[in-house]
C-alpha cells in the first residue's frame, strides 16, 4: 500500500512509529566504541523524517516487486533484504523498521539503506537487534510505499542453553521444472528457527532446456537464453523472486544459504565447468564466475565473511550450546576438476575444499568441541558418503569400499579430501557430527564410516565404526528417477550394495526438517504430492535420527512434534488492513 495510506491507518489504530535504535547503534544510543551519543535516537529520527520528505518524486506502481527476505542470523544481528523496482531512479533511500510485534507497536530498530544501480537496486541492511533467540518483524519503506511485513529470528547466544531447534533444509529449486510447493509448505511452519538452502537456488539453462515441457508456458524463465553475463544472472534471480511461494518462504523465515554449481553453471569447479563453452561465445570462465558470484551476493540475504575476498562463502553459525553449523563451499573456492576413474580420484593432489577452507573447517570442529556444543552440523552440497554398485577387495591404504562408484562429482571423486575429514573426526573422537547434503534431487539417510565396505571396520547392524551421519534433502522441483517404481527398484539394489545406506527415495520432491534436542538430532522428510501444479498437499515420508553419542542412524517411526507456542507468522497485507 502507499505509505501515506498506511500511516493514516496506523495512526488511527494508535500504532507507535517512534525510533528506538539507529543503524549500527542500540536502544540506548551506544556508538561502536561503547560511548553513549546524546540524543542519538532523536537525531536519527529527525534525519529519517528529512529523508522521507526528500524522497525522489515517484508516481509508479509498488516498487517492492520482489518481496522481502532475511538471512544469516546471529545472536544480535540479521541481514534484511529487499529490492526497489522504479524505472529511471537511482540512489533511492530505503528505510527499514524492526519490531517485536507484527503490528509494529514495539519498534527496536530503524535504519537506512540505498537502492543503487551498482547493486541491481538491491538493499541489504545488517540490523543490530537487542535480544538473542527472538522473533522479530520488519518492513521497508521507500518512494511512498511500505513493503509487506517480514518475519525473522536471531539465534540463541553462544553461551545459552537451548533445548529445541527446528531447521528446514532444501536444495535444487529449478523454476521451469515445477511449482515451488515445498517453499509454501515451509512458509506455513511457524516453529522454524531458520531455513538452510544447500544450493542450486537458480538454474542457468535456456528456456526449455532441463525443464518440464508441459510447463513451458506457465513457468517461463528470463532471460530466455542461458545466463552468462552479470545482467543475465541478475535477471534470472529477479525472475525466480517473482514466485509467490519463494517470496512467502523468505518473508516468514531467515535463510542460511550456500551455492552449488547451477548458480554458476553445471558441474562447476575452481577453474572451469562442464557447461561452460568459450568456443560457443560464453566468454572467459573467470568473468562468468565473477558475474554469478556478484549477482548471488546482491540477491541473497547473505553477509560477506571477508570484504576483501569476493568469493568466500564458507562460514559458521552458533545456535546456543545446542548446535554449531558450518556451511561449506564444495564448488568454487578449492575444487579440482572432476575425473572419471578411481585411480585419478585417489590422486593426493586433488582438492575439494582447498587447503585454506579445509584448515578452517578443522579449526571450527575443534572450536565447536571446545566450547561444548552438543551437535556439530556441516551444511554442504555433494554427497560425502561413498556410493557404489558393489565393493571390490580392499587395496592398500584405500579401503573405502572400492567398487564401481557412480558419481565422481561427489566426494567419491576426491578421496583424499574425504579421508582427511573423516580422519580428523576419528582423531578428535568427536561425537555428534551430522552432515547435511543437497544436490542429488533425492532423499537419503546414511552412516558415515571411514571404511563402510569392510565388515571388520563397520557393522551395518549396530552402526559400530560409524563416525557421523549424513542426511540428504530432496529437491524442491528438480527430478531424479522418472517413476516411483524405478526409484523402488534402484533402492532395492543400492541398499544391499552400500552397507552404510539405510534409506533412499529417488522419486519424490520435497524438503527435510531437522529437529534437534540435547538427546538426539532427527531428520523428518516431507514429500510433495506434485510439483506439476500449485498444491498444498504433502505427506510425511520417513524419519531417521542419531542419538547423543551414537554417531549412527536409527529409524524413527513418526515426525517430531512442532514447538509449542511458536511466534505468529508475519501477517499478509490483507490481514494488516483488516486489523487496522
Amino acid at each position: 500500500m502507499k505509505r501515506r495510506d498506511f500511516i493514516t491507518h496506523a495512526s488511527a489504530a494508535g500504532l507507535s512509529l517512534g525510533l528506538l535504535s539507529a543503524c549500527g547503534g542500540s536502544s540506548n544510543g551506544a556508538t561502536s566504541d561503547g560511548a553513549v551519543a546524546d540524543n542519538a535516537d532523536q537525531s536519527l529520527g529527525n534525519s529519517l523524517d528529512v529523508i522521507r520528505d526528500q524522497m525522489p518524486g515517484y508516481s509508479g506502481p509498488n516498487p517492492f516487486v520482489h518481496g522481502v527476505a532475511s538471512g544469516d542470523p546471529l545472536a544480535y544481528q540479521v541481514i534484511l533484504w529487499t529490492r526497489i523496482t522504479a524505472e529511471g531512479l537511482d540512489e533511492i533511500p530505503v528505510i527499514v523498521q524492526v519490531s517485536e510485534t507484527p503490528d509494529f507497536g514495539m519498534l527496536v530498530y530503524e535504519g537506512i539503506g540505498y537502492a543503487r544501480s551498482s547493486a541491481d537496486y538491491t538493499v541489504k541492511i545488517d540490523a543490530n537487534l537487542p535480544q538473542p533467540g527472538t522473533t522479530y518483524y520488519y518492513r521497508f519503506e521507500s518512494l511512498g510505499y511500505v513493503s509487506s511485513t517480514g518475519r525473522t529470528r536471531t539465534t540463541p547466544a553462544p553461551s545459552e542453553q537451548t533445548d529445541h531447534l527446528r531447521l528446514a533444509v532444501v536444495s535444487c529449486s529449478n523454476y521451469p521444472y515445477g511449482y515451488f510447493n515445498a517453499y509454501r509448505r515451509i512458509a506455513y511452519r511457524p516453529d522454524l528457527d531458520a531455513v538452510i538452502h544447500l544450493g542450486d537456488y537458480i538454474y542457468e539453462y535456456a528456456q526449455g532446456e532441463y525443464a518440464d515441457k508441459n510447463l513451458t508456458g506457465m513457468r517461463p524463465v528470463d532471460p530466455p537464453h542461458e545466463i552468462v553475463s552479470l545482467d543475465d544472472y541478475r535477471r534470472r534471480y529477479a525472475c525466480y523472486r517473482t514466485d509467490g511461494d519463494l517470496q512467502e518462504c523468505h518473508r516468514q523465515h531467515p535463510f542460511i544459504c550456500v551455492w552449488d554449481d547451477h548458480e554458476i553453471t553445471d558441474n562447476s569447479w575452481k577453474d572451469g565447468a562442464k557447461n561452460h563453452n568459450p568456443e560457443n561465445g560464453e566468454g572467459d570462465y573467470v568473468d562468468r564466475k565473477r558475474a554469478a558470484v556478484k549477482a548471488y551476493f546482491e540477491w541473497m540475504p547473505i553477509r560477506r565473511v571477508d570484504p576483501d575476498d569476493e568469493i568466500r562463502i564458507y562460514r559458521h553459525f552458533e545456535f546456543g550450546q545446542l548446535l554449531s553449523l558450518m556451511m561449506l563451499d564444495t564448488r568454487l573456492i578449492g575444487r579440482s576438476e572432476q575425473v572419471s576413474l578411481p585411480s585419478k580420484a585417489r590422486d593426493p593432489s586433488r582438492q575439494l575444499l582447498g587447503h585454506e577452507q579445509e584448515k578452517w573447517l578443522f579449526n571450527q570442529l575443534q572450536n565447536s568441541s571446545s566450547r561444548g556444543a552438543q551437535w556439530h552440523v556441516i551444511g554442504q552440497q555433494v554427497m560425502l558418503s561413498p556410493l557404489t554398485l558393489g565393493t571390490l577387495p580392499d587395496t592398500p591404504n584405500w579401503h573405502i569400499g572400492g567398487g564401481a562408484q557412480l558419481n565422481y562429482d561427489q566426494w567419491d571423486g576426491y578421496e583424499v579430501s574425504r579421508r582427511n575429514l573423516l580422519g580428523r573426526l576419528e582423531a578428535m573422537a568427536l561425537n555428534n557430527a551430522v552432515v547435511l547434503t543437497g544436490d542429488i534431487h533425492s532423499s537419503w539417510a546414511m552412516d558415515v564410516a571411514m571404511d563402510p565396505g569392510n565388515v571388520f571396520a563397520y557393522n551395518r547392524f549396530t552402526g559400530e565404526g560409524s563416525l557421523a551421519v549424513e542426511f540428504v534433502t530432496p529437491a524442491v522441483t528438480s527430478p531424479a528417477a522418472p517413476t516411483k517404481g524405478l526409484s523402488d527398484l534402484a533402492a532395492a539394489a543400492l541398499i544391499p550394495l552400500n552397507r552404510h545406506l539405510k534409506w533412499v527415495d529417488l522419486y519424490h520432491r520435497g524438503y527435510m526438517v531437522l529437529d534437534v534436542t540435547p538427546e538426539r538430532c532427527k531428520a523428518d522428510w516431507f514429500h510433495l504430492e506434485t510439483v506439476s501444479e500449485p498444491s498444498n498437499q504433502e505427506h510425511f515420508a520417513r524419519s531417521y535420527m542419531t542419538k547423543d553419542g551414537g554417531n549412527h542412524v536409527e529409524r524413527a517411526n513418526a515426525p517430531s512434534a512442532p514447538k509449542l507456542n511458536a511466534p505468529a507468522l508475519a501477517p499478509a497485507a490483507t490481514q494488516i488492513m483488516e486489523a487496522l
